[in-house]
């Protein structure tokens, strides 16, 4: 895989990488093989030379034990003169194996055979007449000396084979020489060629490296562009999310208001014309004075039911009497309709209006939460105020639920997180299945709430 995915980026360093090894092991066995042939042939060149040197020795050494025999008669001689034959015999046919296929020193030493034995012939003569009794005084005379010229021309072969030896080792040292010198060239080249690939491979991988850099630098541009196209778009959601809430505010204080003062006079006029009416009544027409009772009772009934709509959409005691007790009617309305036993830790706190109005509706969602889904039999409901902050808790033992979990229903917890953050707050949720959930809000304090950047 890594050797694949290396072909990949670097095909042409991998190649010259393969080439480079391929040719440095043939150049080493190619020389290796060449020396050690080379080698072998100096070896038997030099065995050789050592053939030719014995056999002029063992010549001398036959020729003077001979004489030596001939002239005293005494057996060590004749040892000397045993060992001489087999040295010359040794040498004669280890060069004549090593000559075969060599036609021209070949010949020549079929010449020194012959002057070899032409030689023996005759101290061999001399030595049997000795060891016959038929030898004269003064032996010397009896084993004729070798000529002059059969000594040259002895001489002048041997010469000429170890000539030749010589020139075939100078030329077995100059190969060699020129082997071991074709092996460093090679692999001094092949080593130019490496360090050329071990540059390429560095000079692509700086290239790659440098692509990566600015690959990286591009995705990290890209990264905090959409970091702060993010941000940007957060806050005009958030500044969005706060304008709508405004104008749903405002909208319900609108209806609020129509409801109070036009629908509110519309009713109470019904009610005192139905008053009026019912006083010029009195005493006749039972029928008519029970209907008019009946309605003066339903006028009294849109009365109420615009009173709790109009409190709904804009509690009244949020501004007439704080946020404090404003919580505590609410809590206590919901006791009374749901039958949960809620305990209320309350404390004043300095709040901004709009603030005020977030604290107020995200209870109320959260009240609205435990009605539909917690099942819940306690509420604890906590307003506190410390190091210039304002703490608002909700909880409730009811069934829980997995904050984690991916609900689509949970567009109450969207918007209670959005309104909050829109005060500079922060809302944290805990919840478990099976152990109720707790809604805490952290909100500054109205001194310490930071004036709105203008548009």
């Amino acid at each position: 895989m890594m050797l694949a995915s290396m072909l990949r980026r670097h095909p042409l360093v991998v190649t010259l990488a393969c080439l480079a090894v391929v040719a440095m092991a043939f150049v080493s066995e190619g020389s290796y093989w060449r020396s050690v042939g080379k080698l072998d042939a100096l070896g038997q060149m030099g065995e050789a030379r050592a053939s030719i040197q014995a056999l002029e020795r063992g010549l001398l050494d036959a020729e003077a034990g001979g004489r030596a025999l001939v002239l005293t008669g005494r057996a060590e001689y004749l040892k000397l003169y045993t060992g001489a034959r087999e040295t010359i015999d040794r040498s004669l046919e280890f060069l004549s194996g090593y000559y075969a296929g060599q036609s021209q020193r070949l010949a020549t030493l079929d010449q020194l055979r012959a002057l070899t034995a032409e030689r023996l012939a005759a101290l061999e003569k001399s030595i049997r007449e000795t060891e016959a009794g038929q030898a004269r005084s003064g032996g010397a005379a009896a084993t004729p000396p070798p000529s002059p010229a059969g000594i040259a021309a002895f001489r002048s072969l041997s010469a000429s084979l170890l000539d030749s030896e010589s020139v075939n080792i100078e030329h077995s040292r100059d190969a060699i020489y020129q082997s071991l010198m074709m092996s460093r060239l090679g692999v001094a080249a092949l080593s130019a060629i490496g360090l050329l690939g071990v540059y390429m491979y560095l000079r692509q991988s700086m290239v790659l490296e440098r692509q990566e850099h600015r690959q990286q630098r591009r995705a990290q541009a890209d990264y905090d562009r959409l970091e702060i196209e993010v941000g940007r778009r957060t806050a005009q959601l958030l500044e969005l999310n706060n304008r709508l809430e405004t104008a749903r505010e405002d909208e319900r204080n609108r209806l609020a208001r129509d409801l109070h003062d036009e629908l509110g006079s519309l009713l109470t006029s019904a009610k005192l014309d139905a008053a009026r009416i019912k006083s010029r009544l009195a005493g006749g027409a039972p029928e008519a004075l029970e209907r008019l009772d009946h309605l003066v009772a339903t006028l009294n009934s849109v009365i109420a039911v615009k009173r709790r709509i109009g409190e709904d959409l804009r509690p009244s005691a949020l501004g007439n009497l704080g946020l404090m007790v404003t919580l505590e009617i609410l809590a206590r309305e919901f006791a009374e309709q749901s039958g949960v036993h809620v305990e209320c830790d309350l404390a004043p706190v300095k709040l901004a209006p709009a603030a005020q109005m977030v604290v107020y509706r995200l209870v109320q969602e959260a009240i609205t939460n435990i009605t539909k889904y917690a099942k819940a039999s306690h509420v604890w409901l906590s307003l506190s105020a410390r190091d210039g902050r304002v703490a608002v808790s909700v909880r409730d033992d009811g069934v829980g639920f997995d904050p984690a979990a991916t609900r689509n229903t949970a567009y109450g917890l969207v918007g209670m997180r959005f309104r909050v953050a829109a005060e500079q707050g922060t809302l944290t949720v805990v919840s478990m299945p099976g152990h109720g959930t707790s809604i805490q809000v952290s909100l500054p304090e109205a001194s310490q709430i930071e004036p709105a950047a203008a548009d």
